[in-house]
């Protein structure tokens, strides 16, 4: 049965690209994804849930480089990637 986010501690976070085309566009906001980790604690699949699509893609590739603490199995964890024009 898959786990939820407080199941699994991030060993190691990459942040995301901020897409140029939304920076121009002056495109800011959370994208919610939700990441399958295995029991080494590697993600092996991201979906979007919710957010904005010109954010989602950049967001789903920096979680996919993301390190968990390893676990008894796979988890499901739900994340929020913030994107803001201060960065």
């Amino acid at each position: 049965m898959p786990g939820h986010a407080e199941d699994r501690a991030v060993k190691s976070r990459v942040p995301p690209v901020y897409p140029e085309l939304a920076k121009r566009m002056r495109i800011s906001g959370a994208v919610k994804v939700e990441a399958t980790v295995d029991a080494d604690g590697k993600v092996t699949d991201v979906k979007t849930i919710n957010g904005n699509r010109a954010l989602a893609t950049a967001a789903e590739d920096a979680v996919r480089k993301w390190k968990f603490a390893p676990g008894a199995g796979v988890s499901v964890v739900e994340l929020e990637i913030n994107f803001s024009l201060g960065q």
